[in-house]
């Protein structure tokens, strides 16, 4: 009598541990699929342990646009030896094709203020004046900036230029943007250049100071957003790398050619926090 309530309760035991796993299974496939987006390619991560929550043709190699600009601030960061060092705007930068902040030959600028005008307002001057000033010429500044990838963790990118027009051999997937993007996330300067919503200090030709606005919807619109970059040209489509922080969690979200990419990164970055 005794081995057979013994067995009736191991039993018990073994179909309650059955359902248990098969409702944990369900609630992952549904949380899986509660994630939704029409962009090309897209990848969702816990940047505080690396977990991939959610990924869709995340290895993909596509055309990135301007959030190729989170490469190259993170990659002046860790290289210029002062960021507050008063410089001129070099040759290179004058004219570059795309977003501009109309710099102008001569033109002094601290090397923060670049950054601030390279992330906020997408400047591609201001990435080319970087390039220049940190290395001397833009193909010695792309080198750096597969060096800091690679340090990232990003292992199927390849950078030509720190601005992200297009070219045959410029390239990354949502996969490297989102761990290059939790590497830079985790410096001081780098975090506190992209959460800035107004840059006020950065001074015009005139002798004034421009405004800086930046151009990422997610500050703001979302508990906790405090991240990245925005992009776009006609071959990489709409892109966005954003980030937002609650109480000691980040994700990170990054859709490549994606229409509505504010509304469905909101989206994401919500299910990734729970609903």
């Amino acid at each position: 009598m005794r081995r057979l309530i013994k067995s009736k309760t191991a039993s018990v035991f073994c179909l309650a541990a059955l359902l248990f796993a098969a409702a944990a299974l369900l609630r992952t496939a549904a949380s899986a699929n509660a994630y939704s987006t029409t962009a090309a390619s897209a990848v969702v991560i816990d940047a505080s342990d690396g977990r991939v929550l959610y990924e869709k043709n995340a290895g993909e190699k596509r055309a990135i646009a301007s959030t190729t600009k989170i490469v190259t601030a993170i990659t002046v960061i860790l290289n210029a030896d002062d960021l507050g060092e008063e410089v001129a705007v070099p040759d290179e930068a004058v004219g570059t094709e795309g977003s501009s902040l109309y710099l102008r030959k001569g033109e002094r600028l601290r090397i923060i203020d670049l950054l601030y005008g390279l992330m906020l307002r997408s400047g591609n001057d201001c990435a080319e004046a970087l390039a220049v000033l940190i290395s001397g010429s833009e193909e010695k500044f792309s080198f750096l900036m597969n060096e800091t990838a690679r340090r990232a963790g990003a292992a199927d990118s390849h950078f030509v230029n720190p601005h992200g027009l297009p070219d045959d051999d410029h390239y990354s997937t949502a996969r490297d943007l989102a761990l290059i993007s939790a590497f830079a996330m985790k410096n001081d300067t780098f975090r506190e250049i992209v959460s800035t919503k107004v840059y006020r200090d950065c001074p015009s030709p005139d002798g004034g100071k421009r405004t800086l606005v930046n151009k990422n919807k997610i500050l703001g619109t979302i508990e906790g957003g405090n991240g990245i970059k925005t992009g776009y040209t006609k071959a990489a489509g709409r892109c966005l790398v954003s980030s937002a922080e609650r109480d000691g969690r980040r994700i990170i979200c990054v859709v490549l050619g994606c229409g509505p990419m504010f509304e469905e990164s909101r989206d994401m970055i919500e299910e990734a926090f729970g609903g």
